[in-house]
């Protein structure tokens, strides 16, 4: 079910970077006006840009279901990025869901002031998907994990 739950999070991540790249709006200032800005100024480079990183979290998402079901080869690697991946979605979605909840929440007050809309994203919505994202990873990782029963050895190995 980790593997699911994970998979779902970076596909709804990935879906909204390719939507983005297809030249959609909606949610847009939740990301920061920056997004805005940059999404009209240069169209073409920043469909380009953001088509790759559709790609690249949809190829997160479903690279672990694959390997869970023995769909592709390579296990140790895929398993090894997807550690290294997990850890980097916790720190991330973790570290800014808190930053910018505690803003939100009056407690760290910022010199140059907020963009509430974009802000209200990265607390609410962005990096707590990031965070669910990478917490089911590693669940699923962990859970995962086979050993054997007398030595104790990773993936049945004695």
């Amino acid at each position: 079910m980790c593997v699911w739950t994970a998979c779902a999070a970076g596909l709804v991540h990935a879906s909204y970077s390719g939507y983005w790249a297809l030249g959609g709006q909606w949610l847009l200032d939740t990301v920061g006006s920056d997004a805005l800005r940059v999404s009209s100024e240069s169209r073409l480079l920043t469909g380009l840009g953001l088509g790759l990183v559709a790609l690249a979290k949809a190829c997160g998402a479903v690279i672990p279901v694959a390997v869970a079901y023995g769909r592709i080869g390579w296990t140790g690697l895929w398993r090894g990025l997807s550690w290294a991946g997990a850890l980097l979605l916790i720190l991330y979605g973790g570290l800014n869901t808190a930053v910018s909840n505690a803003v939100l929440a009056g407690w760290v007050i910022p010199a140059g002031g907020y963009n509430l809309p974009a802000l209200a994203g990265h607390a609410w919505l962005w990096d707590p998907l990031f965070l669910l994202w990478g917490l089911c990873l590693c669940g699923y990782l962990l859970l995962s994990r086979i050993r054997n029963v007398k030595t104790g050895a990773p993936d049945g190995r004695s």
